[in-house]
């Protein structure tokens, strides 16, 4: 696969992540926060075991004890961010939680700096920080006084940032991106029932009034969409990857607009238009310098 198919793939998760925004958003008028992370992820989980199953047939070994503690690891991370946003949703409006989330595009190139001593690609600095401006007009150029579900969506963006950088790292070490998305899922889905169980009322009624947004999520937003993820982060770096899935609040607000309603204003245009091109300058950039040094070394 190339760098240009893996970030398509990317960009088709940021696609269906921006979709499943509304879903999450409606869930909660019939269900608990962390009923619905638990249920969605169980989906998720029964929509990965046949790939998963398919790739271990093709697997030249094993997958070792370290690469599926790693699996763990990231299917942590993923619930921790999963839940802080999902919870955080209670207490905050949509648009500061849009522009909340999207700080992982600053805090993945950091993490991976100073964490694991990996300096990106130039380019991904000013990405990030015009993909930033750009979700912050997409979210409407201002937001209120940082509120606890403000500051539990702050620490789901960290907590994305992880969850990608350990997708980087163990989808690339173990070659098993499939088996990595179903141990992931597998491990919200057992931590969500088994926490919501403790803490949250359920029932039938609840369930099926939420039936709709579940099956979405659990199909295309956690088991679809996080599937592309794993398996394109094997061809391009965590820094860029967060770019290219940062598309999520550009697609929430096209949906948002298709399905709810909703408008855009000339702000939010403009947003969306500073975020496409972050993304282009992230594709670009490397390939036209590679160009350049070809022509270099040819002359």
């Amino acid at each position: 696969m190339s760098r240009l198919q893996a970030n398509l793939l990317l960009l088709l998760s940021g696609a269906i992540w921006g979709a499943g925004f509304i879903a999450q958003s409606t869930a909660m008028e019939s269900l608990g926060p962390i009923w619905f992370i638990g249920l969605r992820f169980a989906v998720a989980t029964a929509v990965a075991l046949p790939f998963a199953l398919f790739e271990k047939t093709r697997a030249p070994a094993p997958t070792s004890v370290g690469n599926r503690l790693g699996f763990v690891l990231t299917g942590l991370a993923l619930f921790a961010a999963a839940a802080s946003q999902q919870v955080g949703l209670l207490t905050t409006s949509v648009t500061n939680s849009g522009f909340l989330t999207g700080l992982y595009v600053v805090f993945t190139p950091i993490l991976t700096t100073f964490v694991l001593r990996k300096r990106p690609h130039w380019v991904v600095w000013p990405s990030a920080l015009t993909a930033t401006v750009g979700i912050f007009l997409l979210s409407g150029g201002a937001f209120s006084a940082l509120s606890t579900g403000d500051l539990l969506t702050i620490l789901c963006a960290f907590l994305w940032s992880v969850q990608m950088i350990c997708v980087g790292i163990f989808a690339i070490r173990s070659q098993r991106p499939l088996a990595l998305s179903l141990v992931q899922f597998a491990v919200c889905a057992v931590l969500g029932c088994a926490i919501a169980a403790a803490i949250e009322p359920i029932s039938l009624a609840a369930i099926r009034g939420a039936l709709f947004e579940i099956l979405y999520a659990g199909f295309f937003s956690s088991g679809l969409a996080f599937i592309c993820q794993n398996v394109a982060q094997r061809y391009t770096t965590a820094p860029q990857a967060a770019i290219f899935l940062s598309s999520e609040a550009l697609f929430a607000a096209l949906f948002g607009v298709l399905l709810m309603g909703d408008s855009i204003t000339a702000a939010g245009y403009a947003g969306c238009a500073i975020i496409f091109v972050a993304m282009l300058a992230t594709e670009l950039v490397p390939e036209l310098e590679k160009t350049k040094e070809k022509r270099g070394e040819a002359a």
